[in-house]
């Protein structure tokens, strides 16, 4: 079969893979289903109304959960050369209005429910113009489907470079505010034909988007990568309840699964009875794949799982600012643990604290150059300077890459704990006492220590009925490890804080 050339940039992508099958259903949400050609035509004539509204090569904000118009306004957005800036639809007013200044957005989607706090930050925001809302005809607001239906025609949508920005990704911000990385059409495409190669995706796939459309992770593996290959994408707008999610996956005959540890955590307890394990199977047979990323997996869910349902789970990994995969596990050739293989034309090393490469299987911080690495951080030079070095984008995480070339992250960089001079990664801390009968999950930090500088600290979730004291968590930990790693601390927790993406924030633990 010939390869398929590469678009120039997601316009022309979208416009292949619709004029290629206009009538197939690109995107199911609950009961509705709109064709290729229909978001094509939509996003057109959006696209338009955003040209007359002057809005043409300016920065656009959605601020949205999952849902079609999500779609329909990005692919809006970039045919009238302007730029995405997709905002966390759990953010506050506070955290809202830092994104909008520092981009400079000119209009944000949004819907009704959250008027009320838009709207004194469009006040506060002179040179924003529009407030454009999906569900409700508002005064001073423009209405999402009025601008479709009253433009007469699409855009016909002039060349747009390949190293235009196509949107700004705020990262989460665990240090100080979110940085905006300018992510360009040939970084999204980039990944997206890589990616393609890698775990084979077809037109025949049907690929599930329920983690938010706002998220880096969710966008590229779950929308861009469907509509590159000309697949079907089922949208929930919540992973909750979850027998929701079961349903649209035996209804809609999903094939590819996009989650993240917790959920699949989650899916490996669940407990089938013997006699409805052959039809559980039966049911969910068109499955084919499941694709875990935005946080580490531990090898024990990933063999809980995999031995339940017969399905193979591939662990990836990536950043915002690769947009965002750099490496995944391929099909047939996973090594359980790593998160696998630079994805083609991505090139990775490992280098210590002055930038110099380390050996096979030496510890170091892990380093990215490819087609996927960003423009840079929008309004900030130096930040820019700082990860971004002949090309080569420090990531801030610690890994060691083996013989084979497959990539073992062992923590960030930032959360490594010094104690009186040896290293200590909390992750192999974690999962130790992930190895524990009793111990459901665990996360270790650093705290304070007047003799020895930093120590470890643990919090711990238990399995239901497993009772255990803080004293027999340490004896198991000397057990197993080297007596500067062993957590001086434990605290026994209910739940971890956590993003949207089931990522613990460290930040938050405390008690």
């Amino acid at each position: 079969m010939e390869e398929k050339r590469m678009p120039d940039n997601l316009v022309e992508m979208l416009e292949r893979s619709s004029s290629l099958a206009p009538q197939k259903v690109a995107l199911y949400f609950m009961d509705r289903e709109i064709t290729y050609g229909g978001l094509w035509e939509m996003s057109g004539r959006f696209a338009q109304g955003l040209k007359n509204l002057g809005l043409s090569k300016k920065r656009v904000a959605i601020f949205l959960h999952n849902l079609p118009e999500f779609v329909i306004a990005y692919f809006g957005i970039i045919k009238a050369q302007s730029s995405v800036v997709p905002i966390n639809y759990m953010f506050k007013e506070e955290e809202t209005e830092y994104i909008l200044k520092d981009s400079g957005a000119f209009a944000i989607i949004t819907s009704v429910s959250c008027l009320g706090m838009i709207r004194p930050i469009k006040e506060r925001l002179n040179y924003m113009k529009h407030i454009i809302l999906i569900d409700g005809i508002i005064p001073n607001t423009l209405n999402f489907y009025e601008i479709i239906e009253r433009t007469t025609k699409r855009l016909v949508f002039a060349q747009i470079d390949k190293d235009a920005v196509a949107s700004v990704l705020y990262t989460s911000g665990t240090t100080g505010h979110p940085k905006g990385a300018q992510l360009s059409h040939y970084n999204f495409l980039s990944n997206c034909f890589a990616c393609s190669k890698t775990i084979k995706v077809k037109n025949t796939d049907n690929i599930i988007c329920l983690l938010p459309m706002f998220h880096s992770f969710a966008w590229t593996a779950s929308i861009l990568l469907a509509l590159y290959s000309g697949a079907s994408i089922t949208i929930l707008d919540s992973v909750r309840p979850f027998r929701k999610v079961i349903r649209n996956i035996i209804k809609k005959k999903v094939t590819v699964f996009v989650g993240i540890p917790s959920i699949y955590q989650i899916l490996s307890h669940i407990h089938i009875p013997a006699i409805f394990t052959s039809r559980v199977l039966e049911m969910i047979r068109p499955l084919r794949l499941c694709i875990s990323g935005a946080a580490a997996l531990p090898v024990a869910v990933l063999k809980n799982f995999e031995g339940k349902f017969h399905i193979p789970l591939l662990e990836g990994y990536g950043l915002t600012e690769t947009a965002p995969v750099v490496s995944l596990n391929p099909l047939k050739r996973q090594k359980p643990g790593s998160v696998g293989l630079p994805l083609e034309n991505v090139k990775t090393r490992i280098v210590d604290d002055n930038g110099a490469k380390l050996a096979k299987g030496r510890i170091g911080e892990l380093a990215v150059f490819g087609p996927n690495v960003m423009k840079g951080y929008l309004n900030n030079k130096e930040a820019t300077q700082e990860c971004i070095k002949d090309g080569w984008l420090y990531t801030g995480d610690m890994a060691r890459i083996d013989e084979d070339g497959y990539i073992y992250i062992v923590d960030r960089k930032k959360d490594m704990i010094n104690v009186r001079g040896l290293n200590v990664y909390p992750r192999e801390v974690e999962d130790m006492l992930a190895k524990h009968p009793a111990v459901k999950e665990a996360a270790v930090v650093k705290m304070p220590d007047k003799h020895k500088g930093e120590v470890p600290r643990a919090f711990i979730i238990l399995k239901r009925g497993s009772p255990i004291s803080q004293k027999e968590i340490i004896s198991f930990c000397r057990r197993h490890l080297a007596d500067f790693k062993v957590p001086r601390r434990i605290e026994f927790v209910t739940d971890f804080p956590r993003n949207l993406t089931g990522k613990v924030l460290k930040r938050c633990l405390t008690g």
